[in-house]
């Protein structure tokens, strides 16, 4: 564990709230955390009691360590207010768990003499105690300066979370990368789960569960040799057939069927599992694939 006690929150989100009690149950004094929400105070109440409330100055006066985990478009605002405001001091350690920013975004504390340092838990928060358990493994992308290196892998530690540097011209890309994996793959399973609840399942979660758990192990262990299904095996009028009934019973589903069948192609024909001449064809059925908009018209 790092010689680093007095750690203060603002923005006591869904991640803020949580990671402060991580911190707290590894030995670090939480002396201070910020949050104007309802739902803020409650996660104070619930992950950090005892824990004094106070305005975002106070919380950053009061702390060794200042934990900025506030959203993406107020990290610089708020970090401009903390520096102009004289709360930000030479020496001190300012955190952000923003996954897009790296350190440029913490330019005002870093003028006044602080310590920027940039750690985002890959990983979903609920806001509540389950996720401190889920902390033990997850990888942080970090960047720091060379000095601060030691120090921001031992915090991350103390979080038992394993570090990941990412350079600062790559937040950006890194962030990507997590959001186009994990937020999208939540839209497309709910729209899985739309189409079976259409064809009369009862329960479309504890239909694709085993196959979607089954097809997540494969890809992280195995990338592109993982695909199955018609696109790879080229069965363009299986291809066709959801193209019609999709587009009859869940027409908001279908551009995002359409784009993901042809990135499918795509790297099928890459890897070798789709003949080009049959790529070909399964994307003139693609680019062919059409659904009414709302006023009559066709819409790609």
């Amino acid at each position: 564990m790092i010689l680093m006690t007095r750690i203060g929150v603002v923005g006591a989100g869904r991640v803020g709230a949580v990671l402060g009690a991580a911190f707290r149950a590894a030995g670090h004094e939480v002396v201070a955390a910020a949050g104007e929400s309802s739902a803020s105070r409650l996660r104070i109440d619930t992950l950090l009691p005892g824990v004094a409330v106070r305005k975002p100055t106070e919380v950053a006066r009061a702390c060794d360590l200042l934990l900025l985990t506030v959203p993406d478009d107020m990290l610089e605002n708020v970090t401009n207010m903390l520096a102009a405001s004289g709360a930000i001091r030479e020496g001190q350690y300012v955190v952000h768990t923003s996954g897009r920013h790296g350190l440029t975004v913490l330019a005002a504390a870093a003028a006044v003499g602080a310590r920027p340092v940039a750690m985002h838990p890959a990983m979903t928060f609920t806001g509540t105690g389950v996720d401190i358990d889920r902390l033990s493994g997850c990888v942080f992308g970090i960047t720091a300066h060379d000095d601060d290196r030691a120090f921001t892998e031992a915090l991350v530690a103390d979080l038992g979370g394993v570090p990941m540097w990412v350079e600062e011209s790559r937040r950006t890309l890194y962030h990507a990368g997590l959001a186009h994996g994990a937020n999208h793959l939540v839209t497309l399973v709910a729209q899985a789960m739309d189409l079976l609840a259409e064809a009369g399942a009862d329960d479309p979660a504890a239909t694709l569960r085993p196959l979607l758990g089954a097809a997540l192990d494969n890809a992280l262990s195995y990338g592109d040799a993982a695909l199955t299904g018609p696109i790879v095996r080229g069965d363009l009028q299986t291809v066709r057939a959801h193209l019609e009934d999709i587009a009859a019973s869940a027409p908001d589903t279908l551009p995002t069927y359409v784009a993901m069948a042809r990135a499918t192609v795509d790297r099928a024909v890459v890897d070798g599992r789709l003949l080009p001449i049959r790529a070909a064809r399964m994307v003139e059925l693609l680019d062919a694939a059409t659904v009414p908009t709302a006023v009559g018209r066709p819409r790609r």
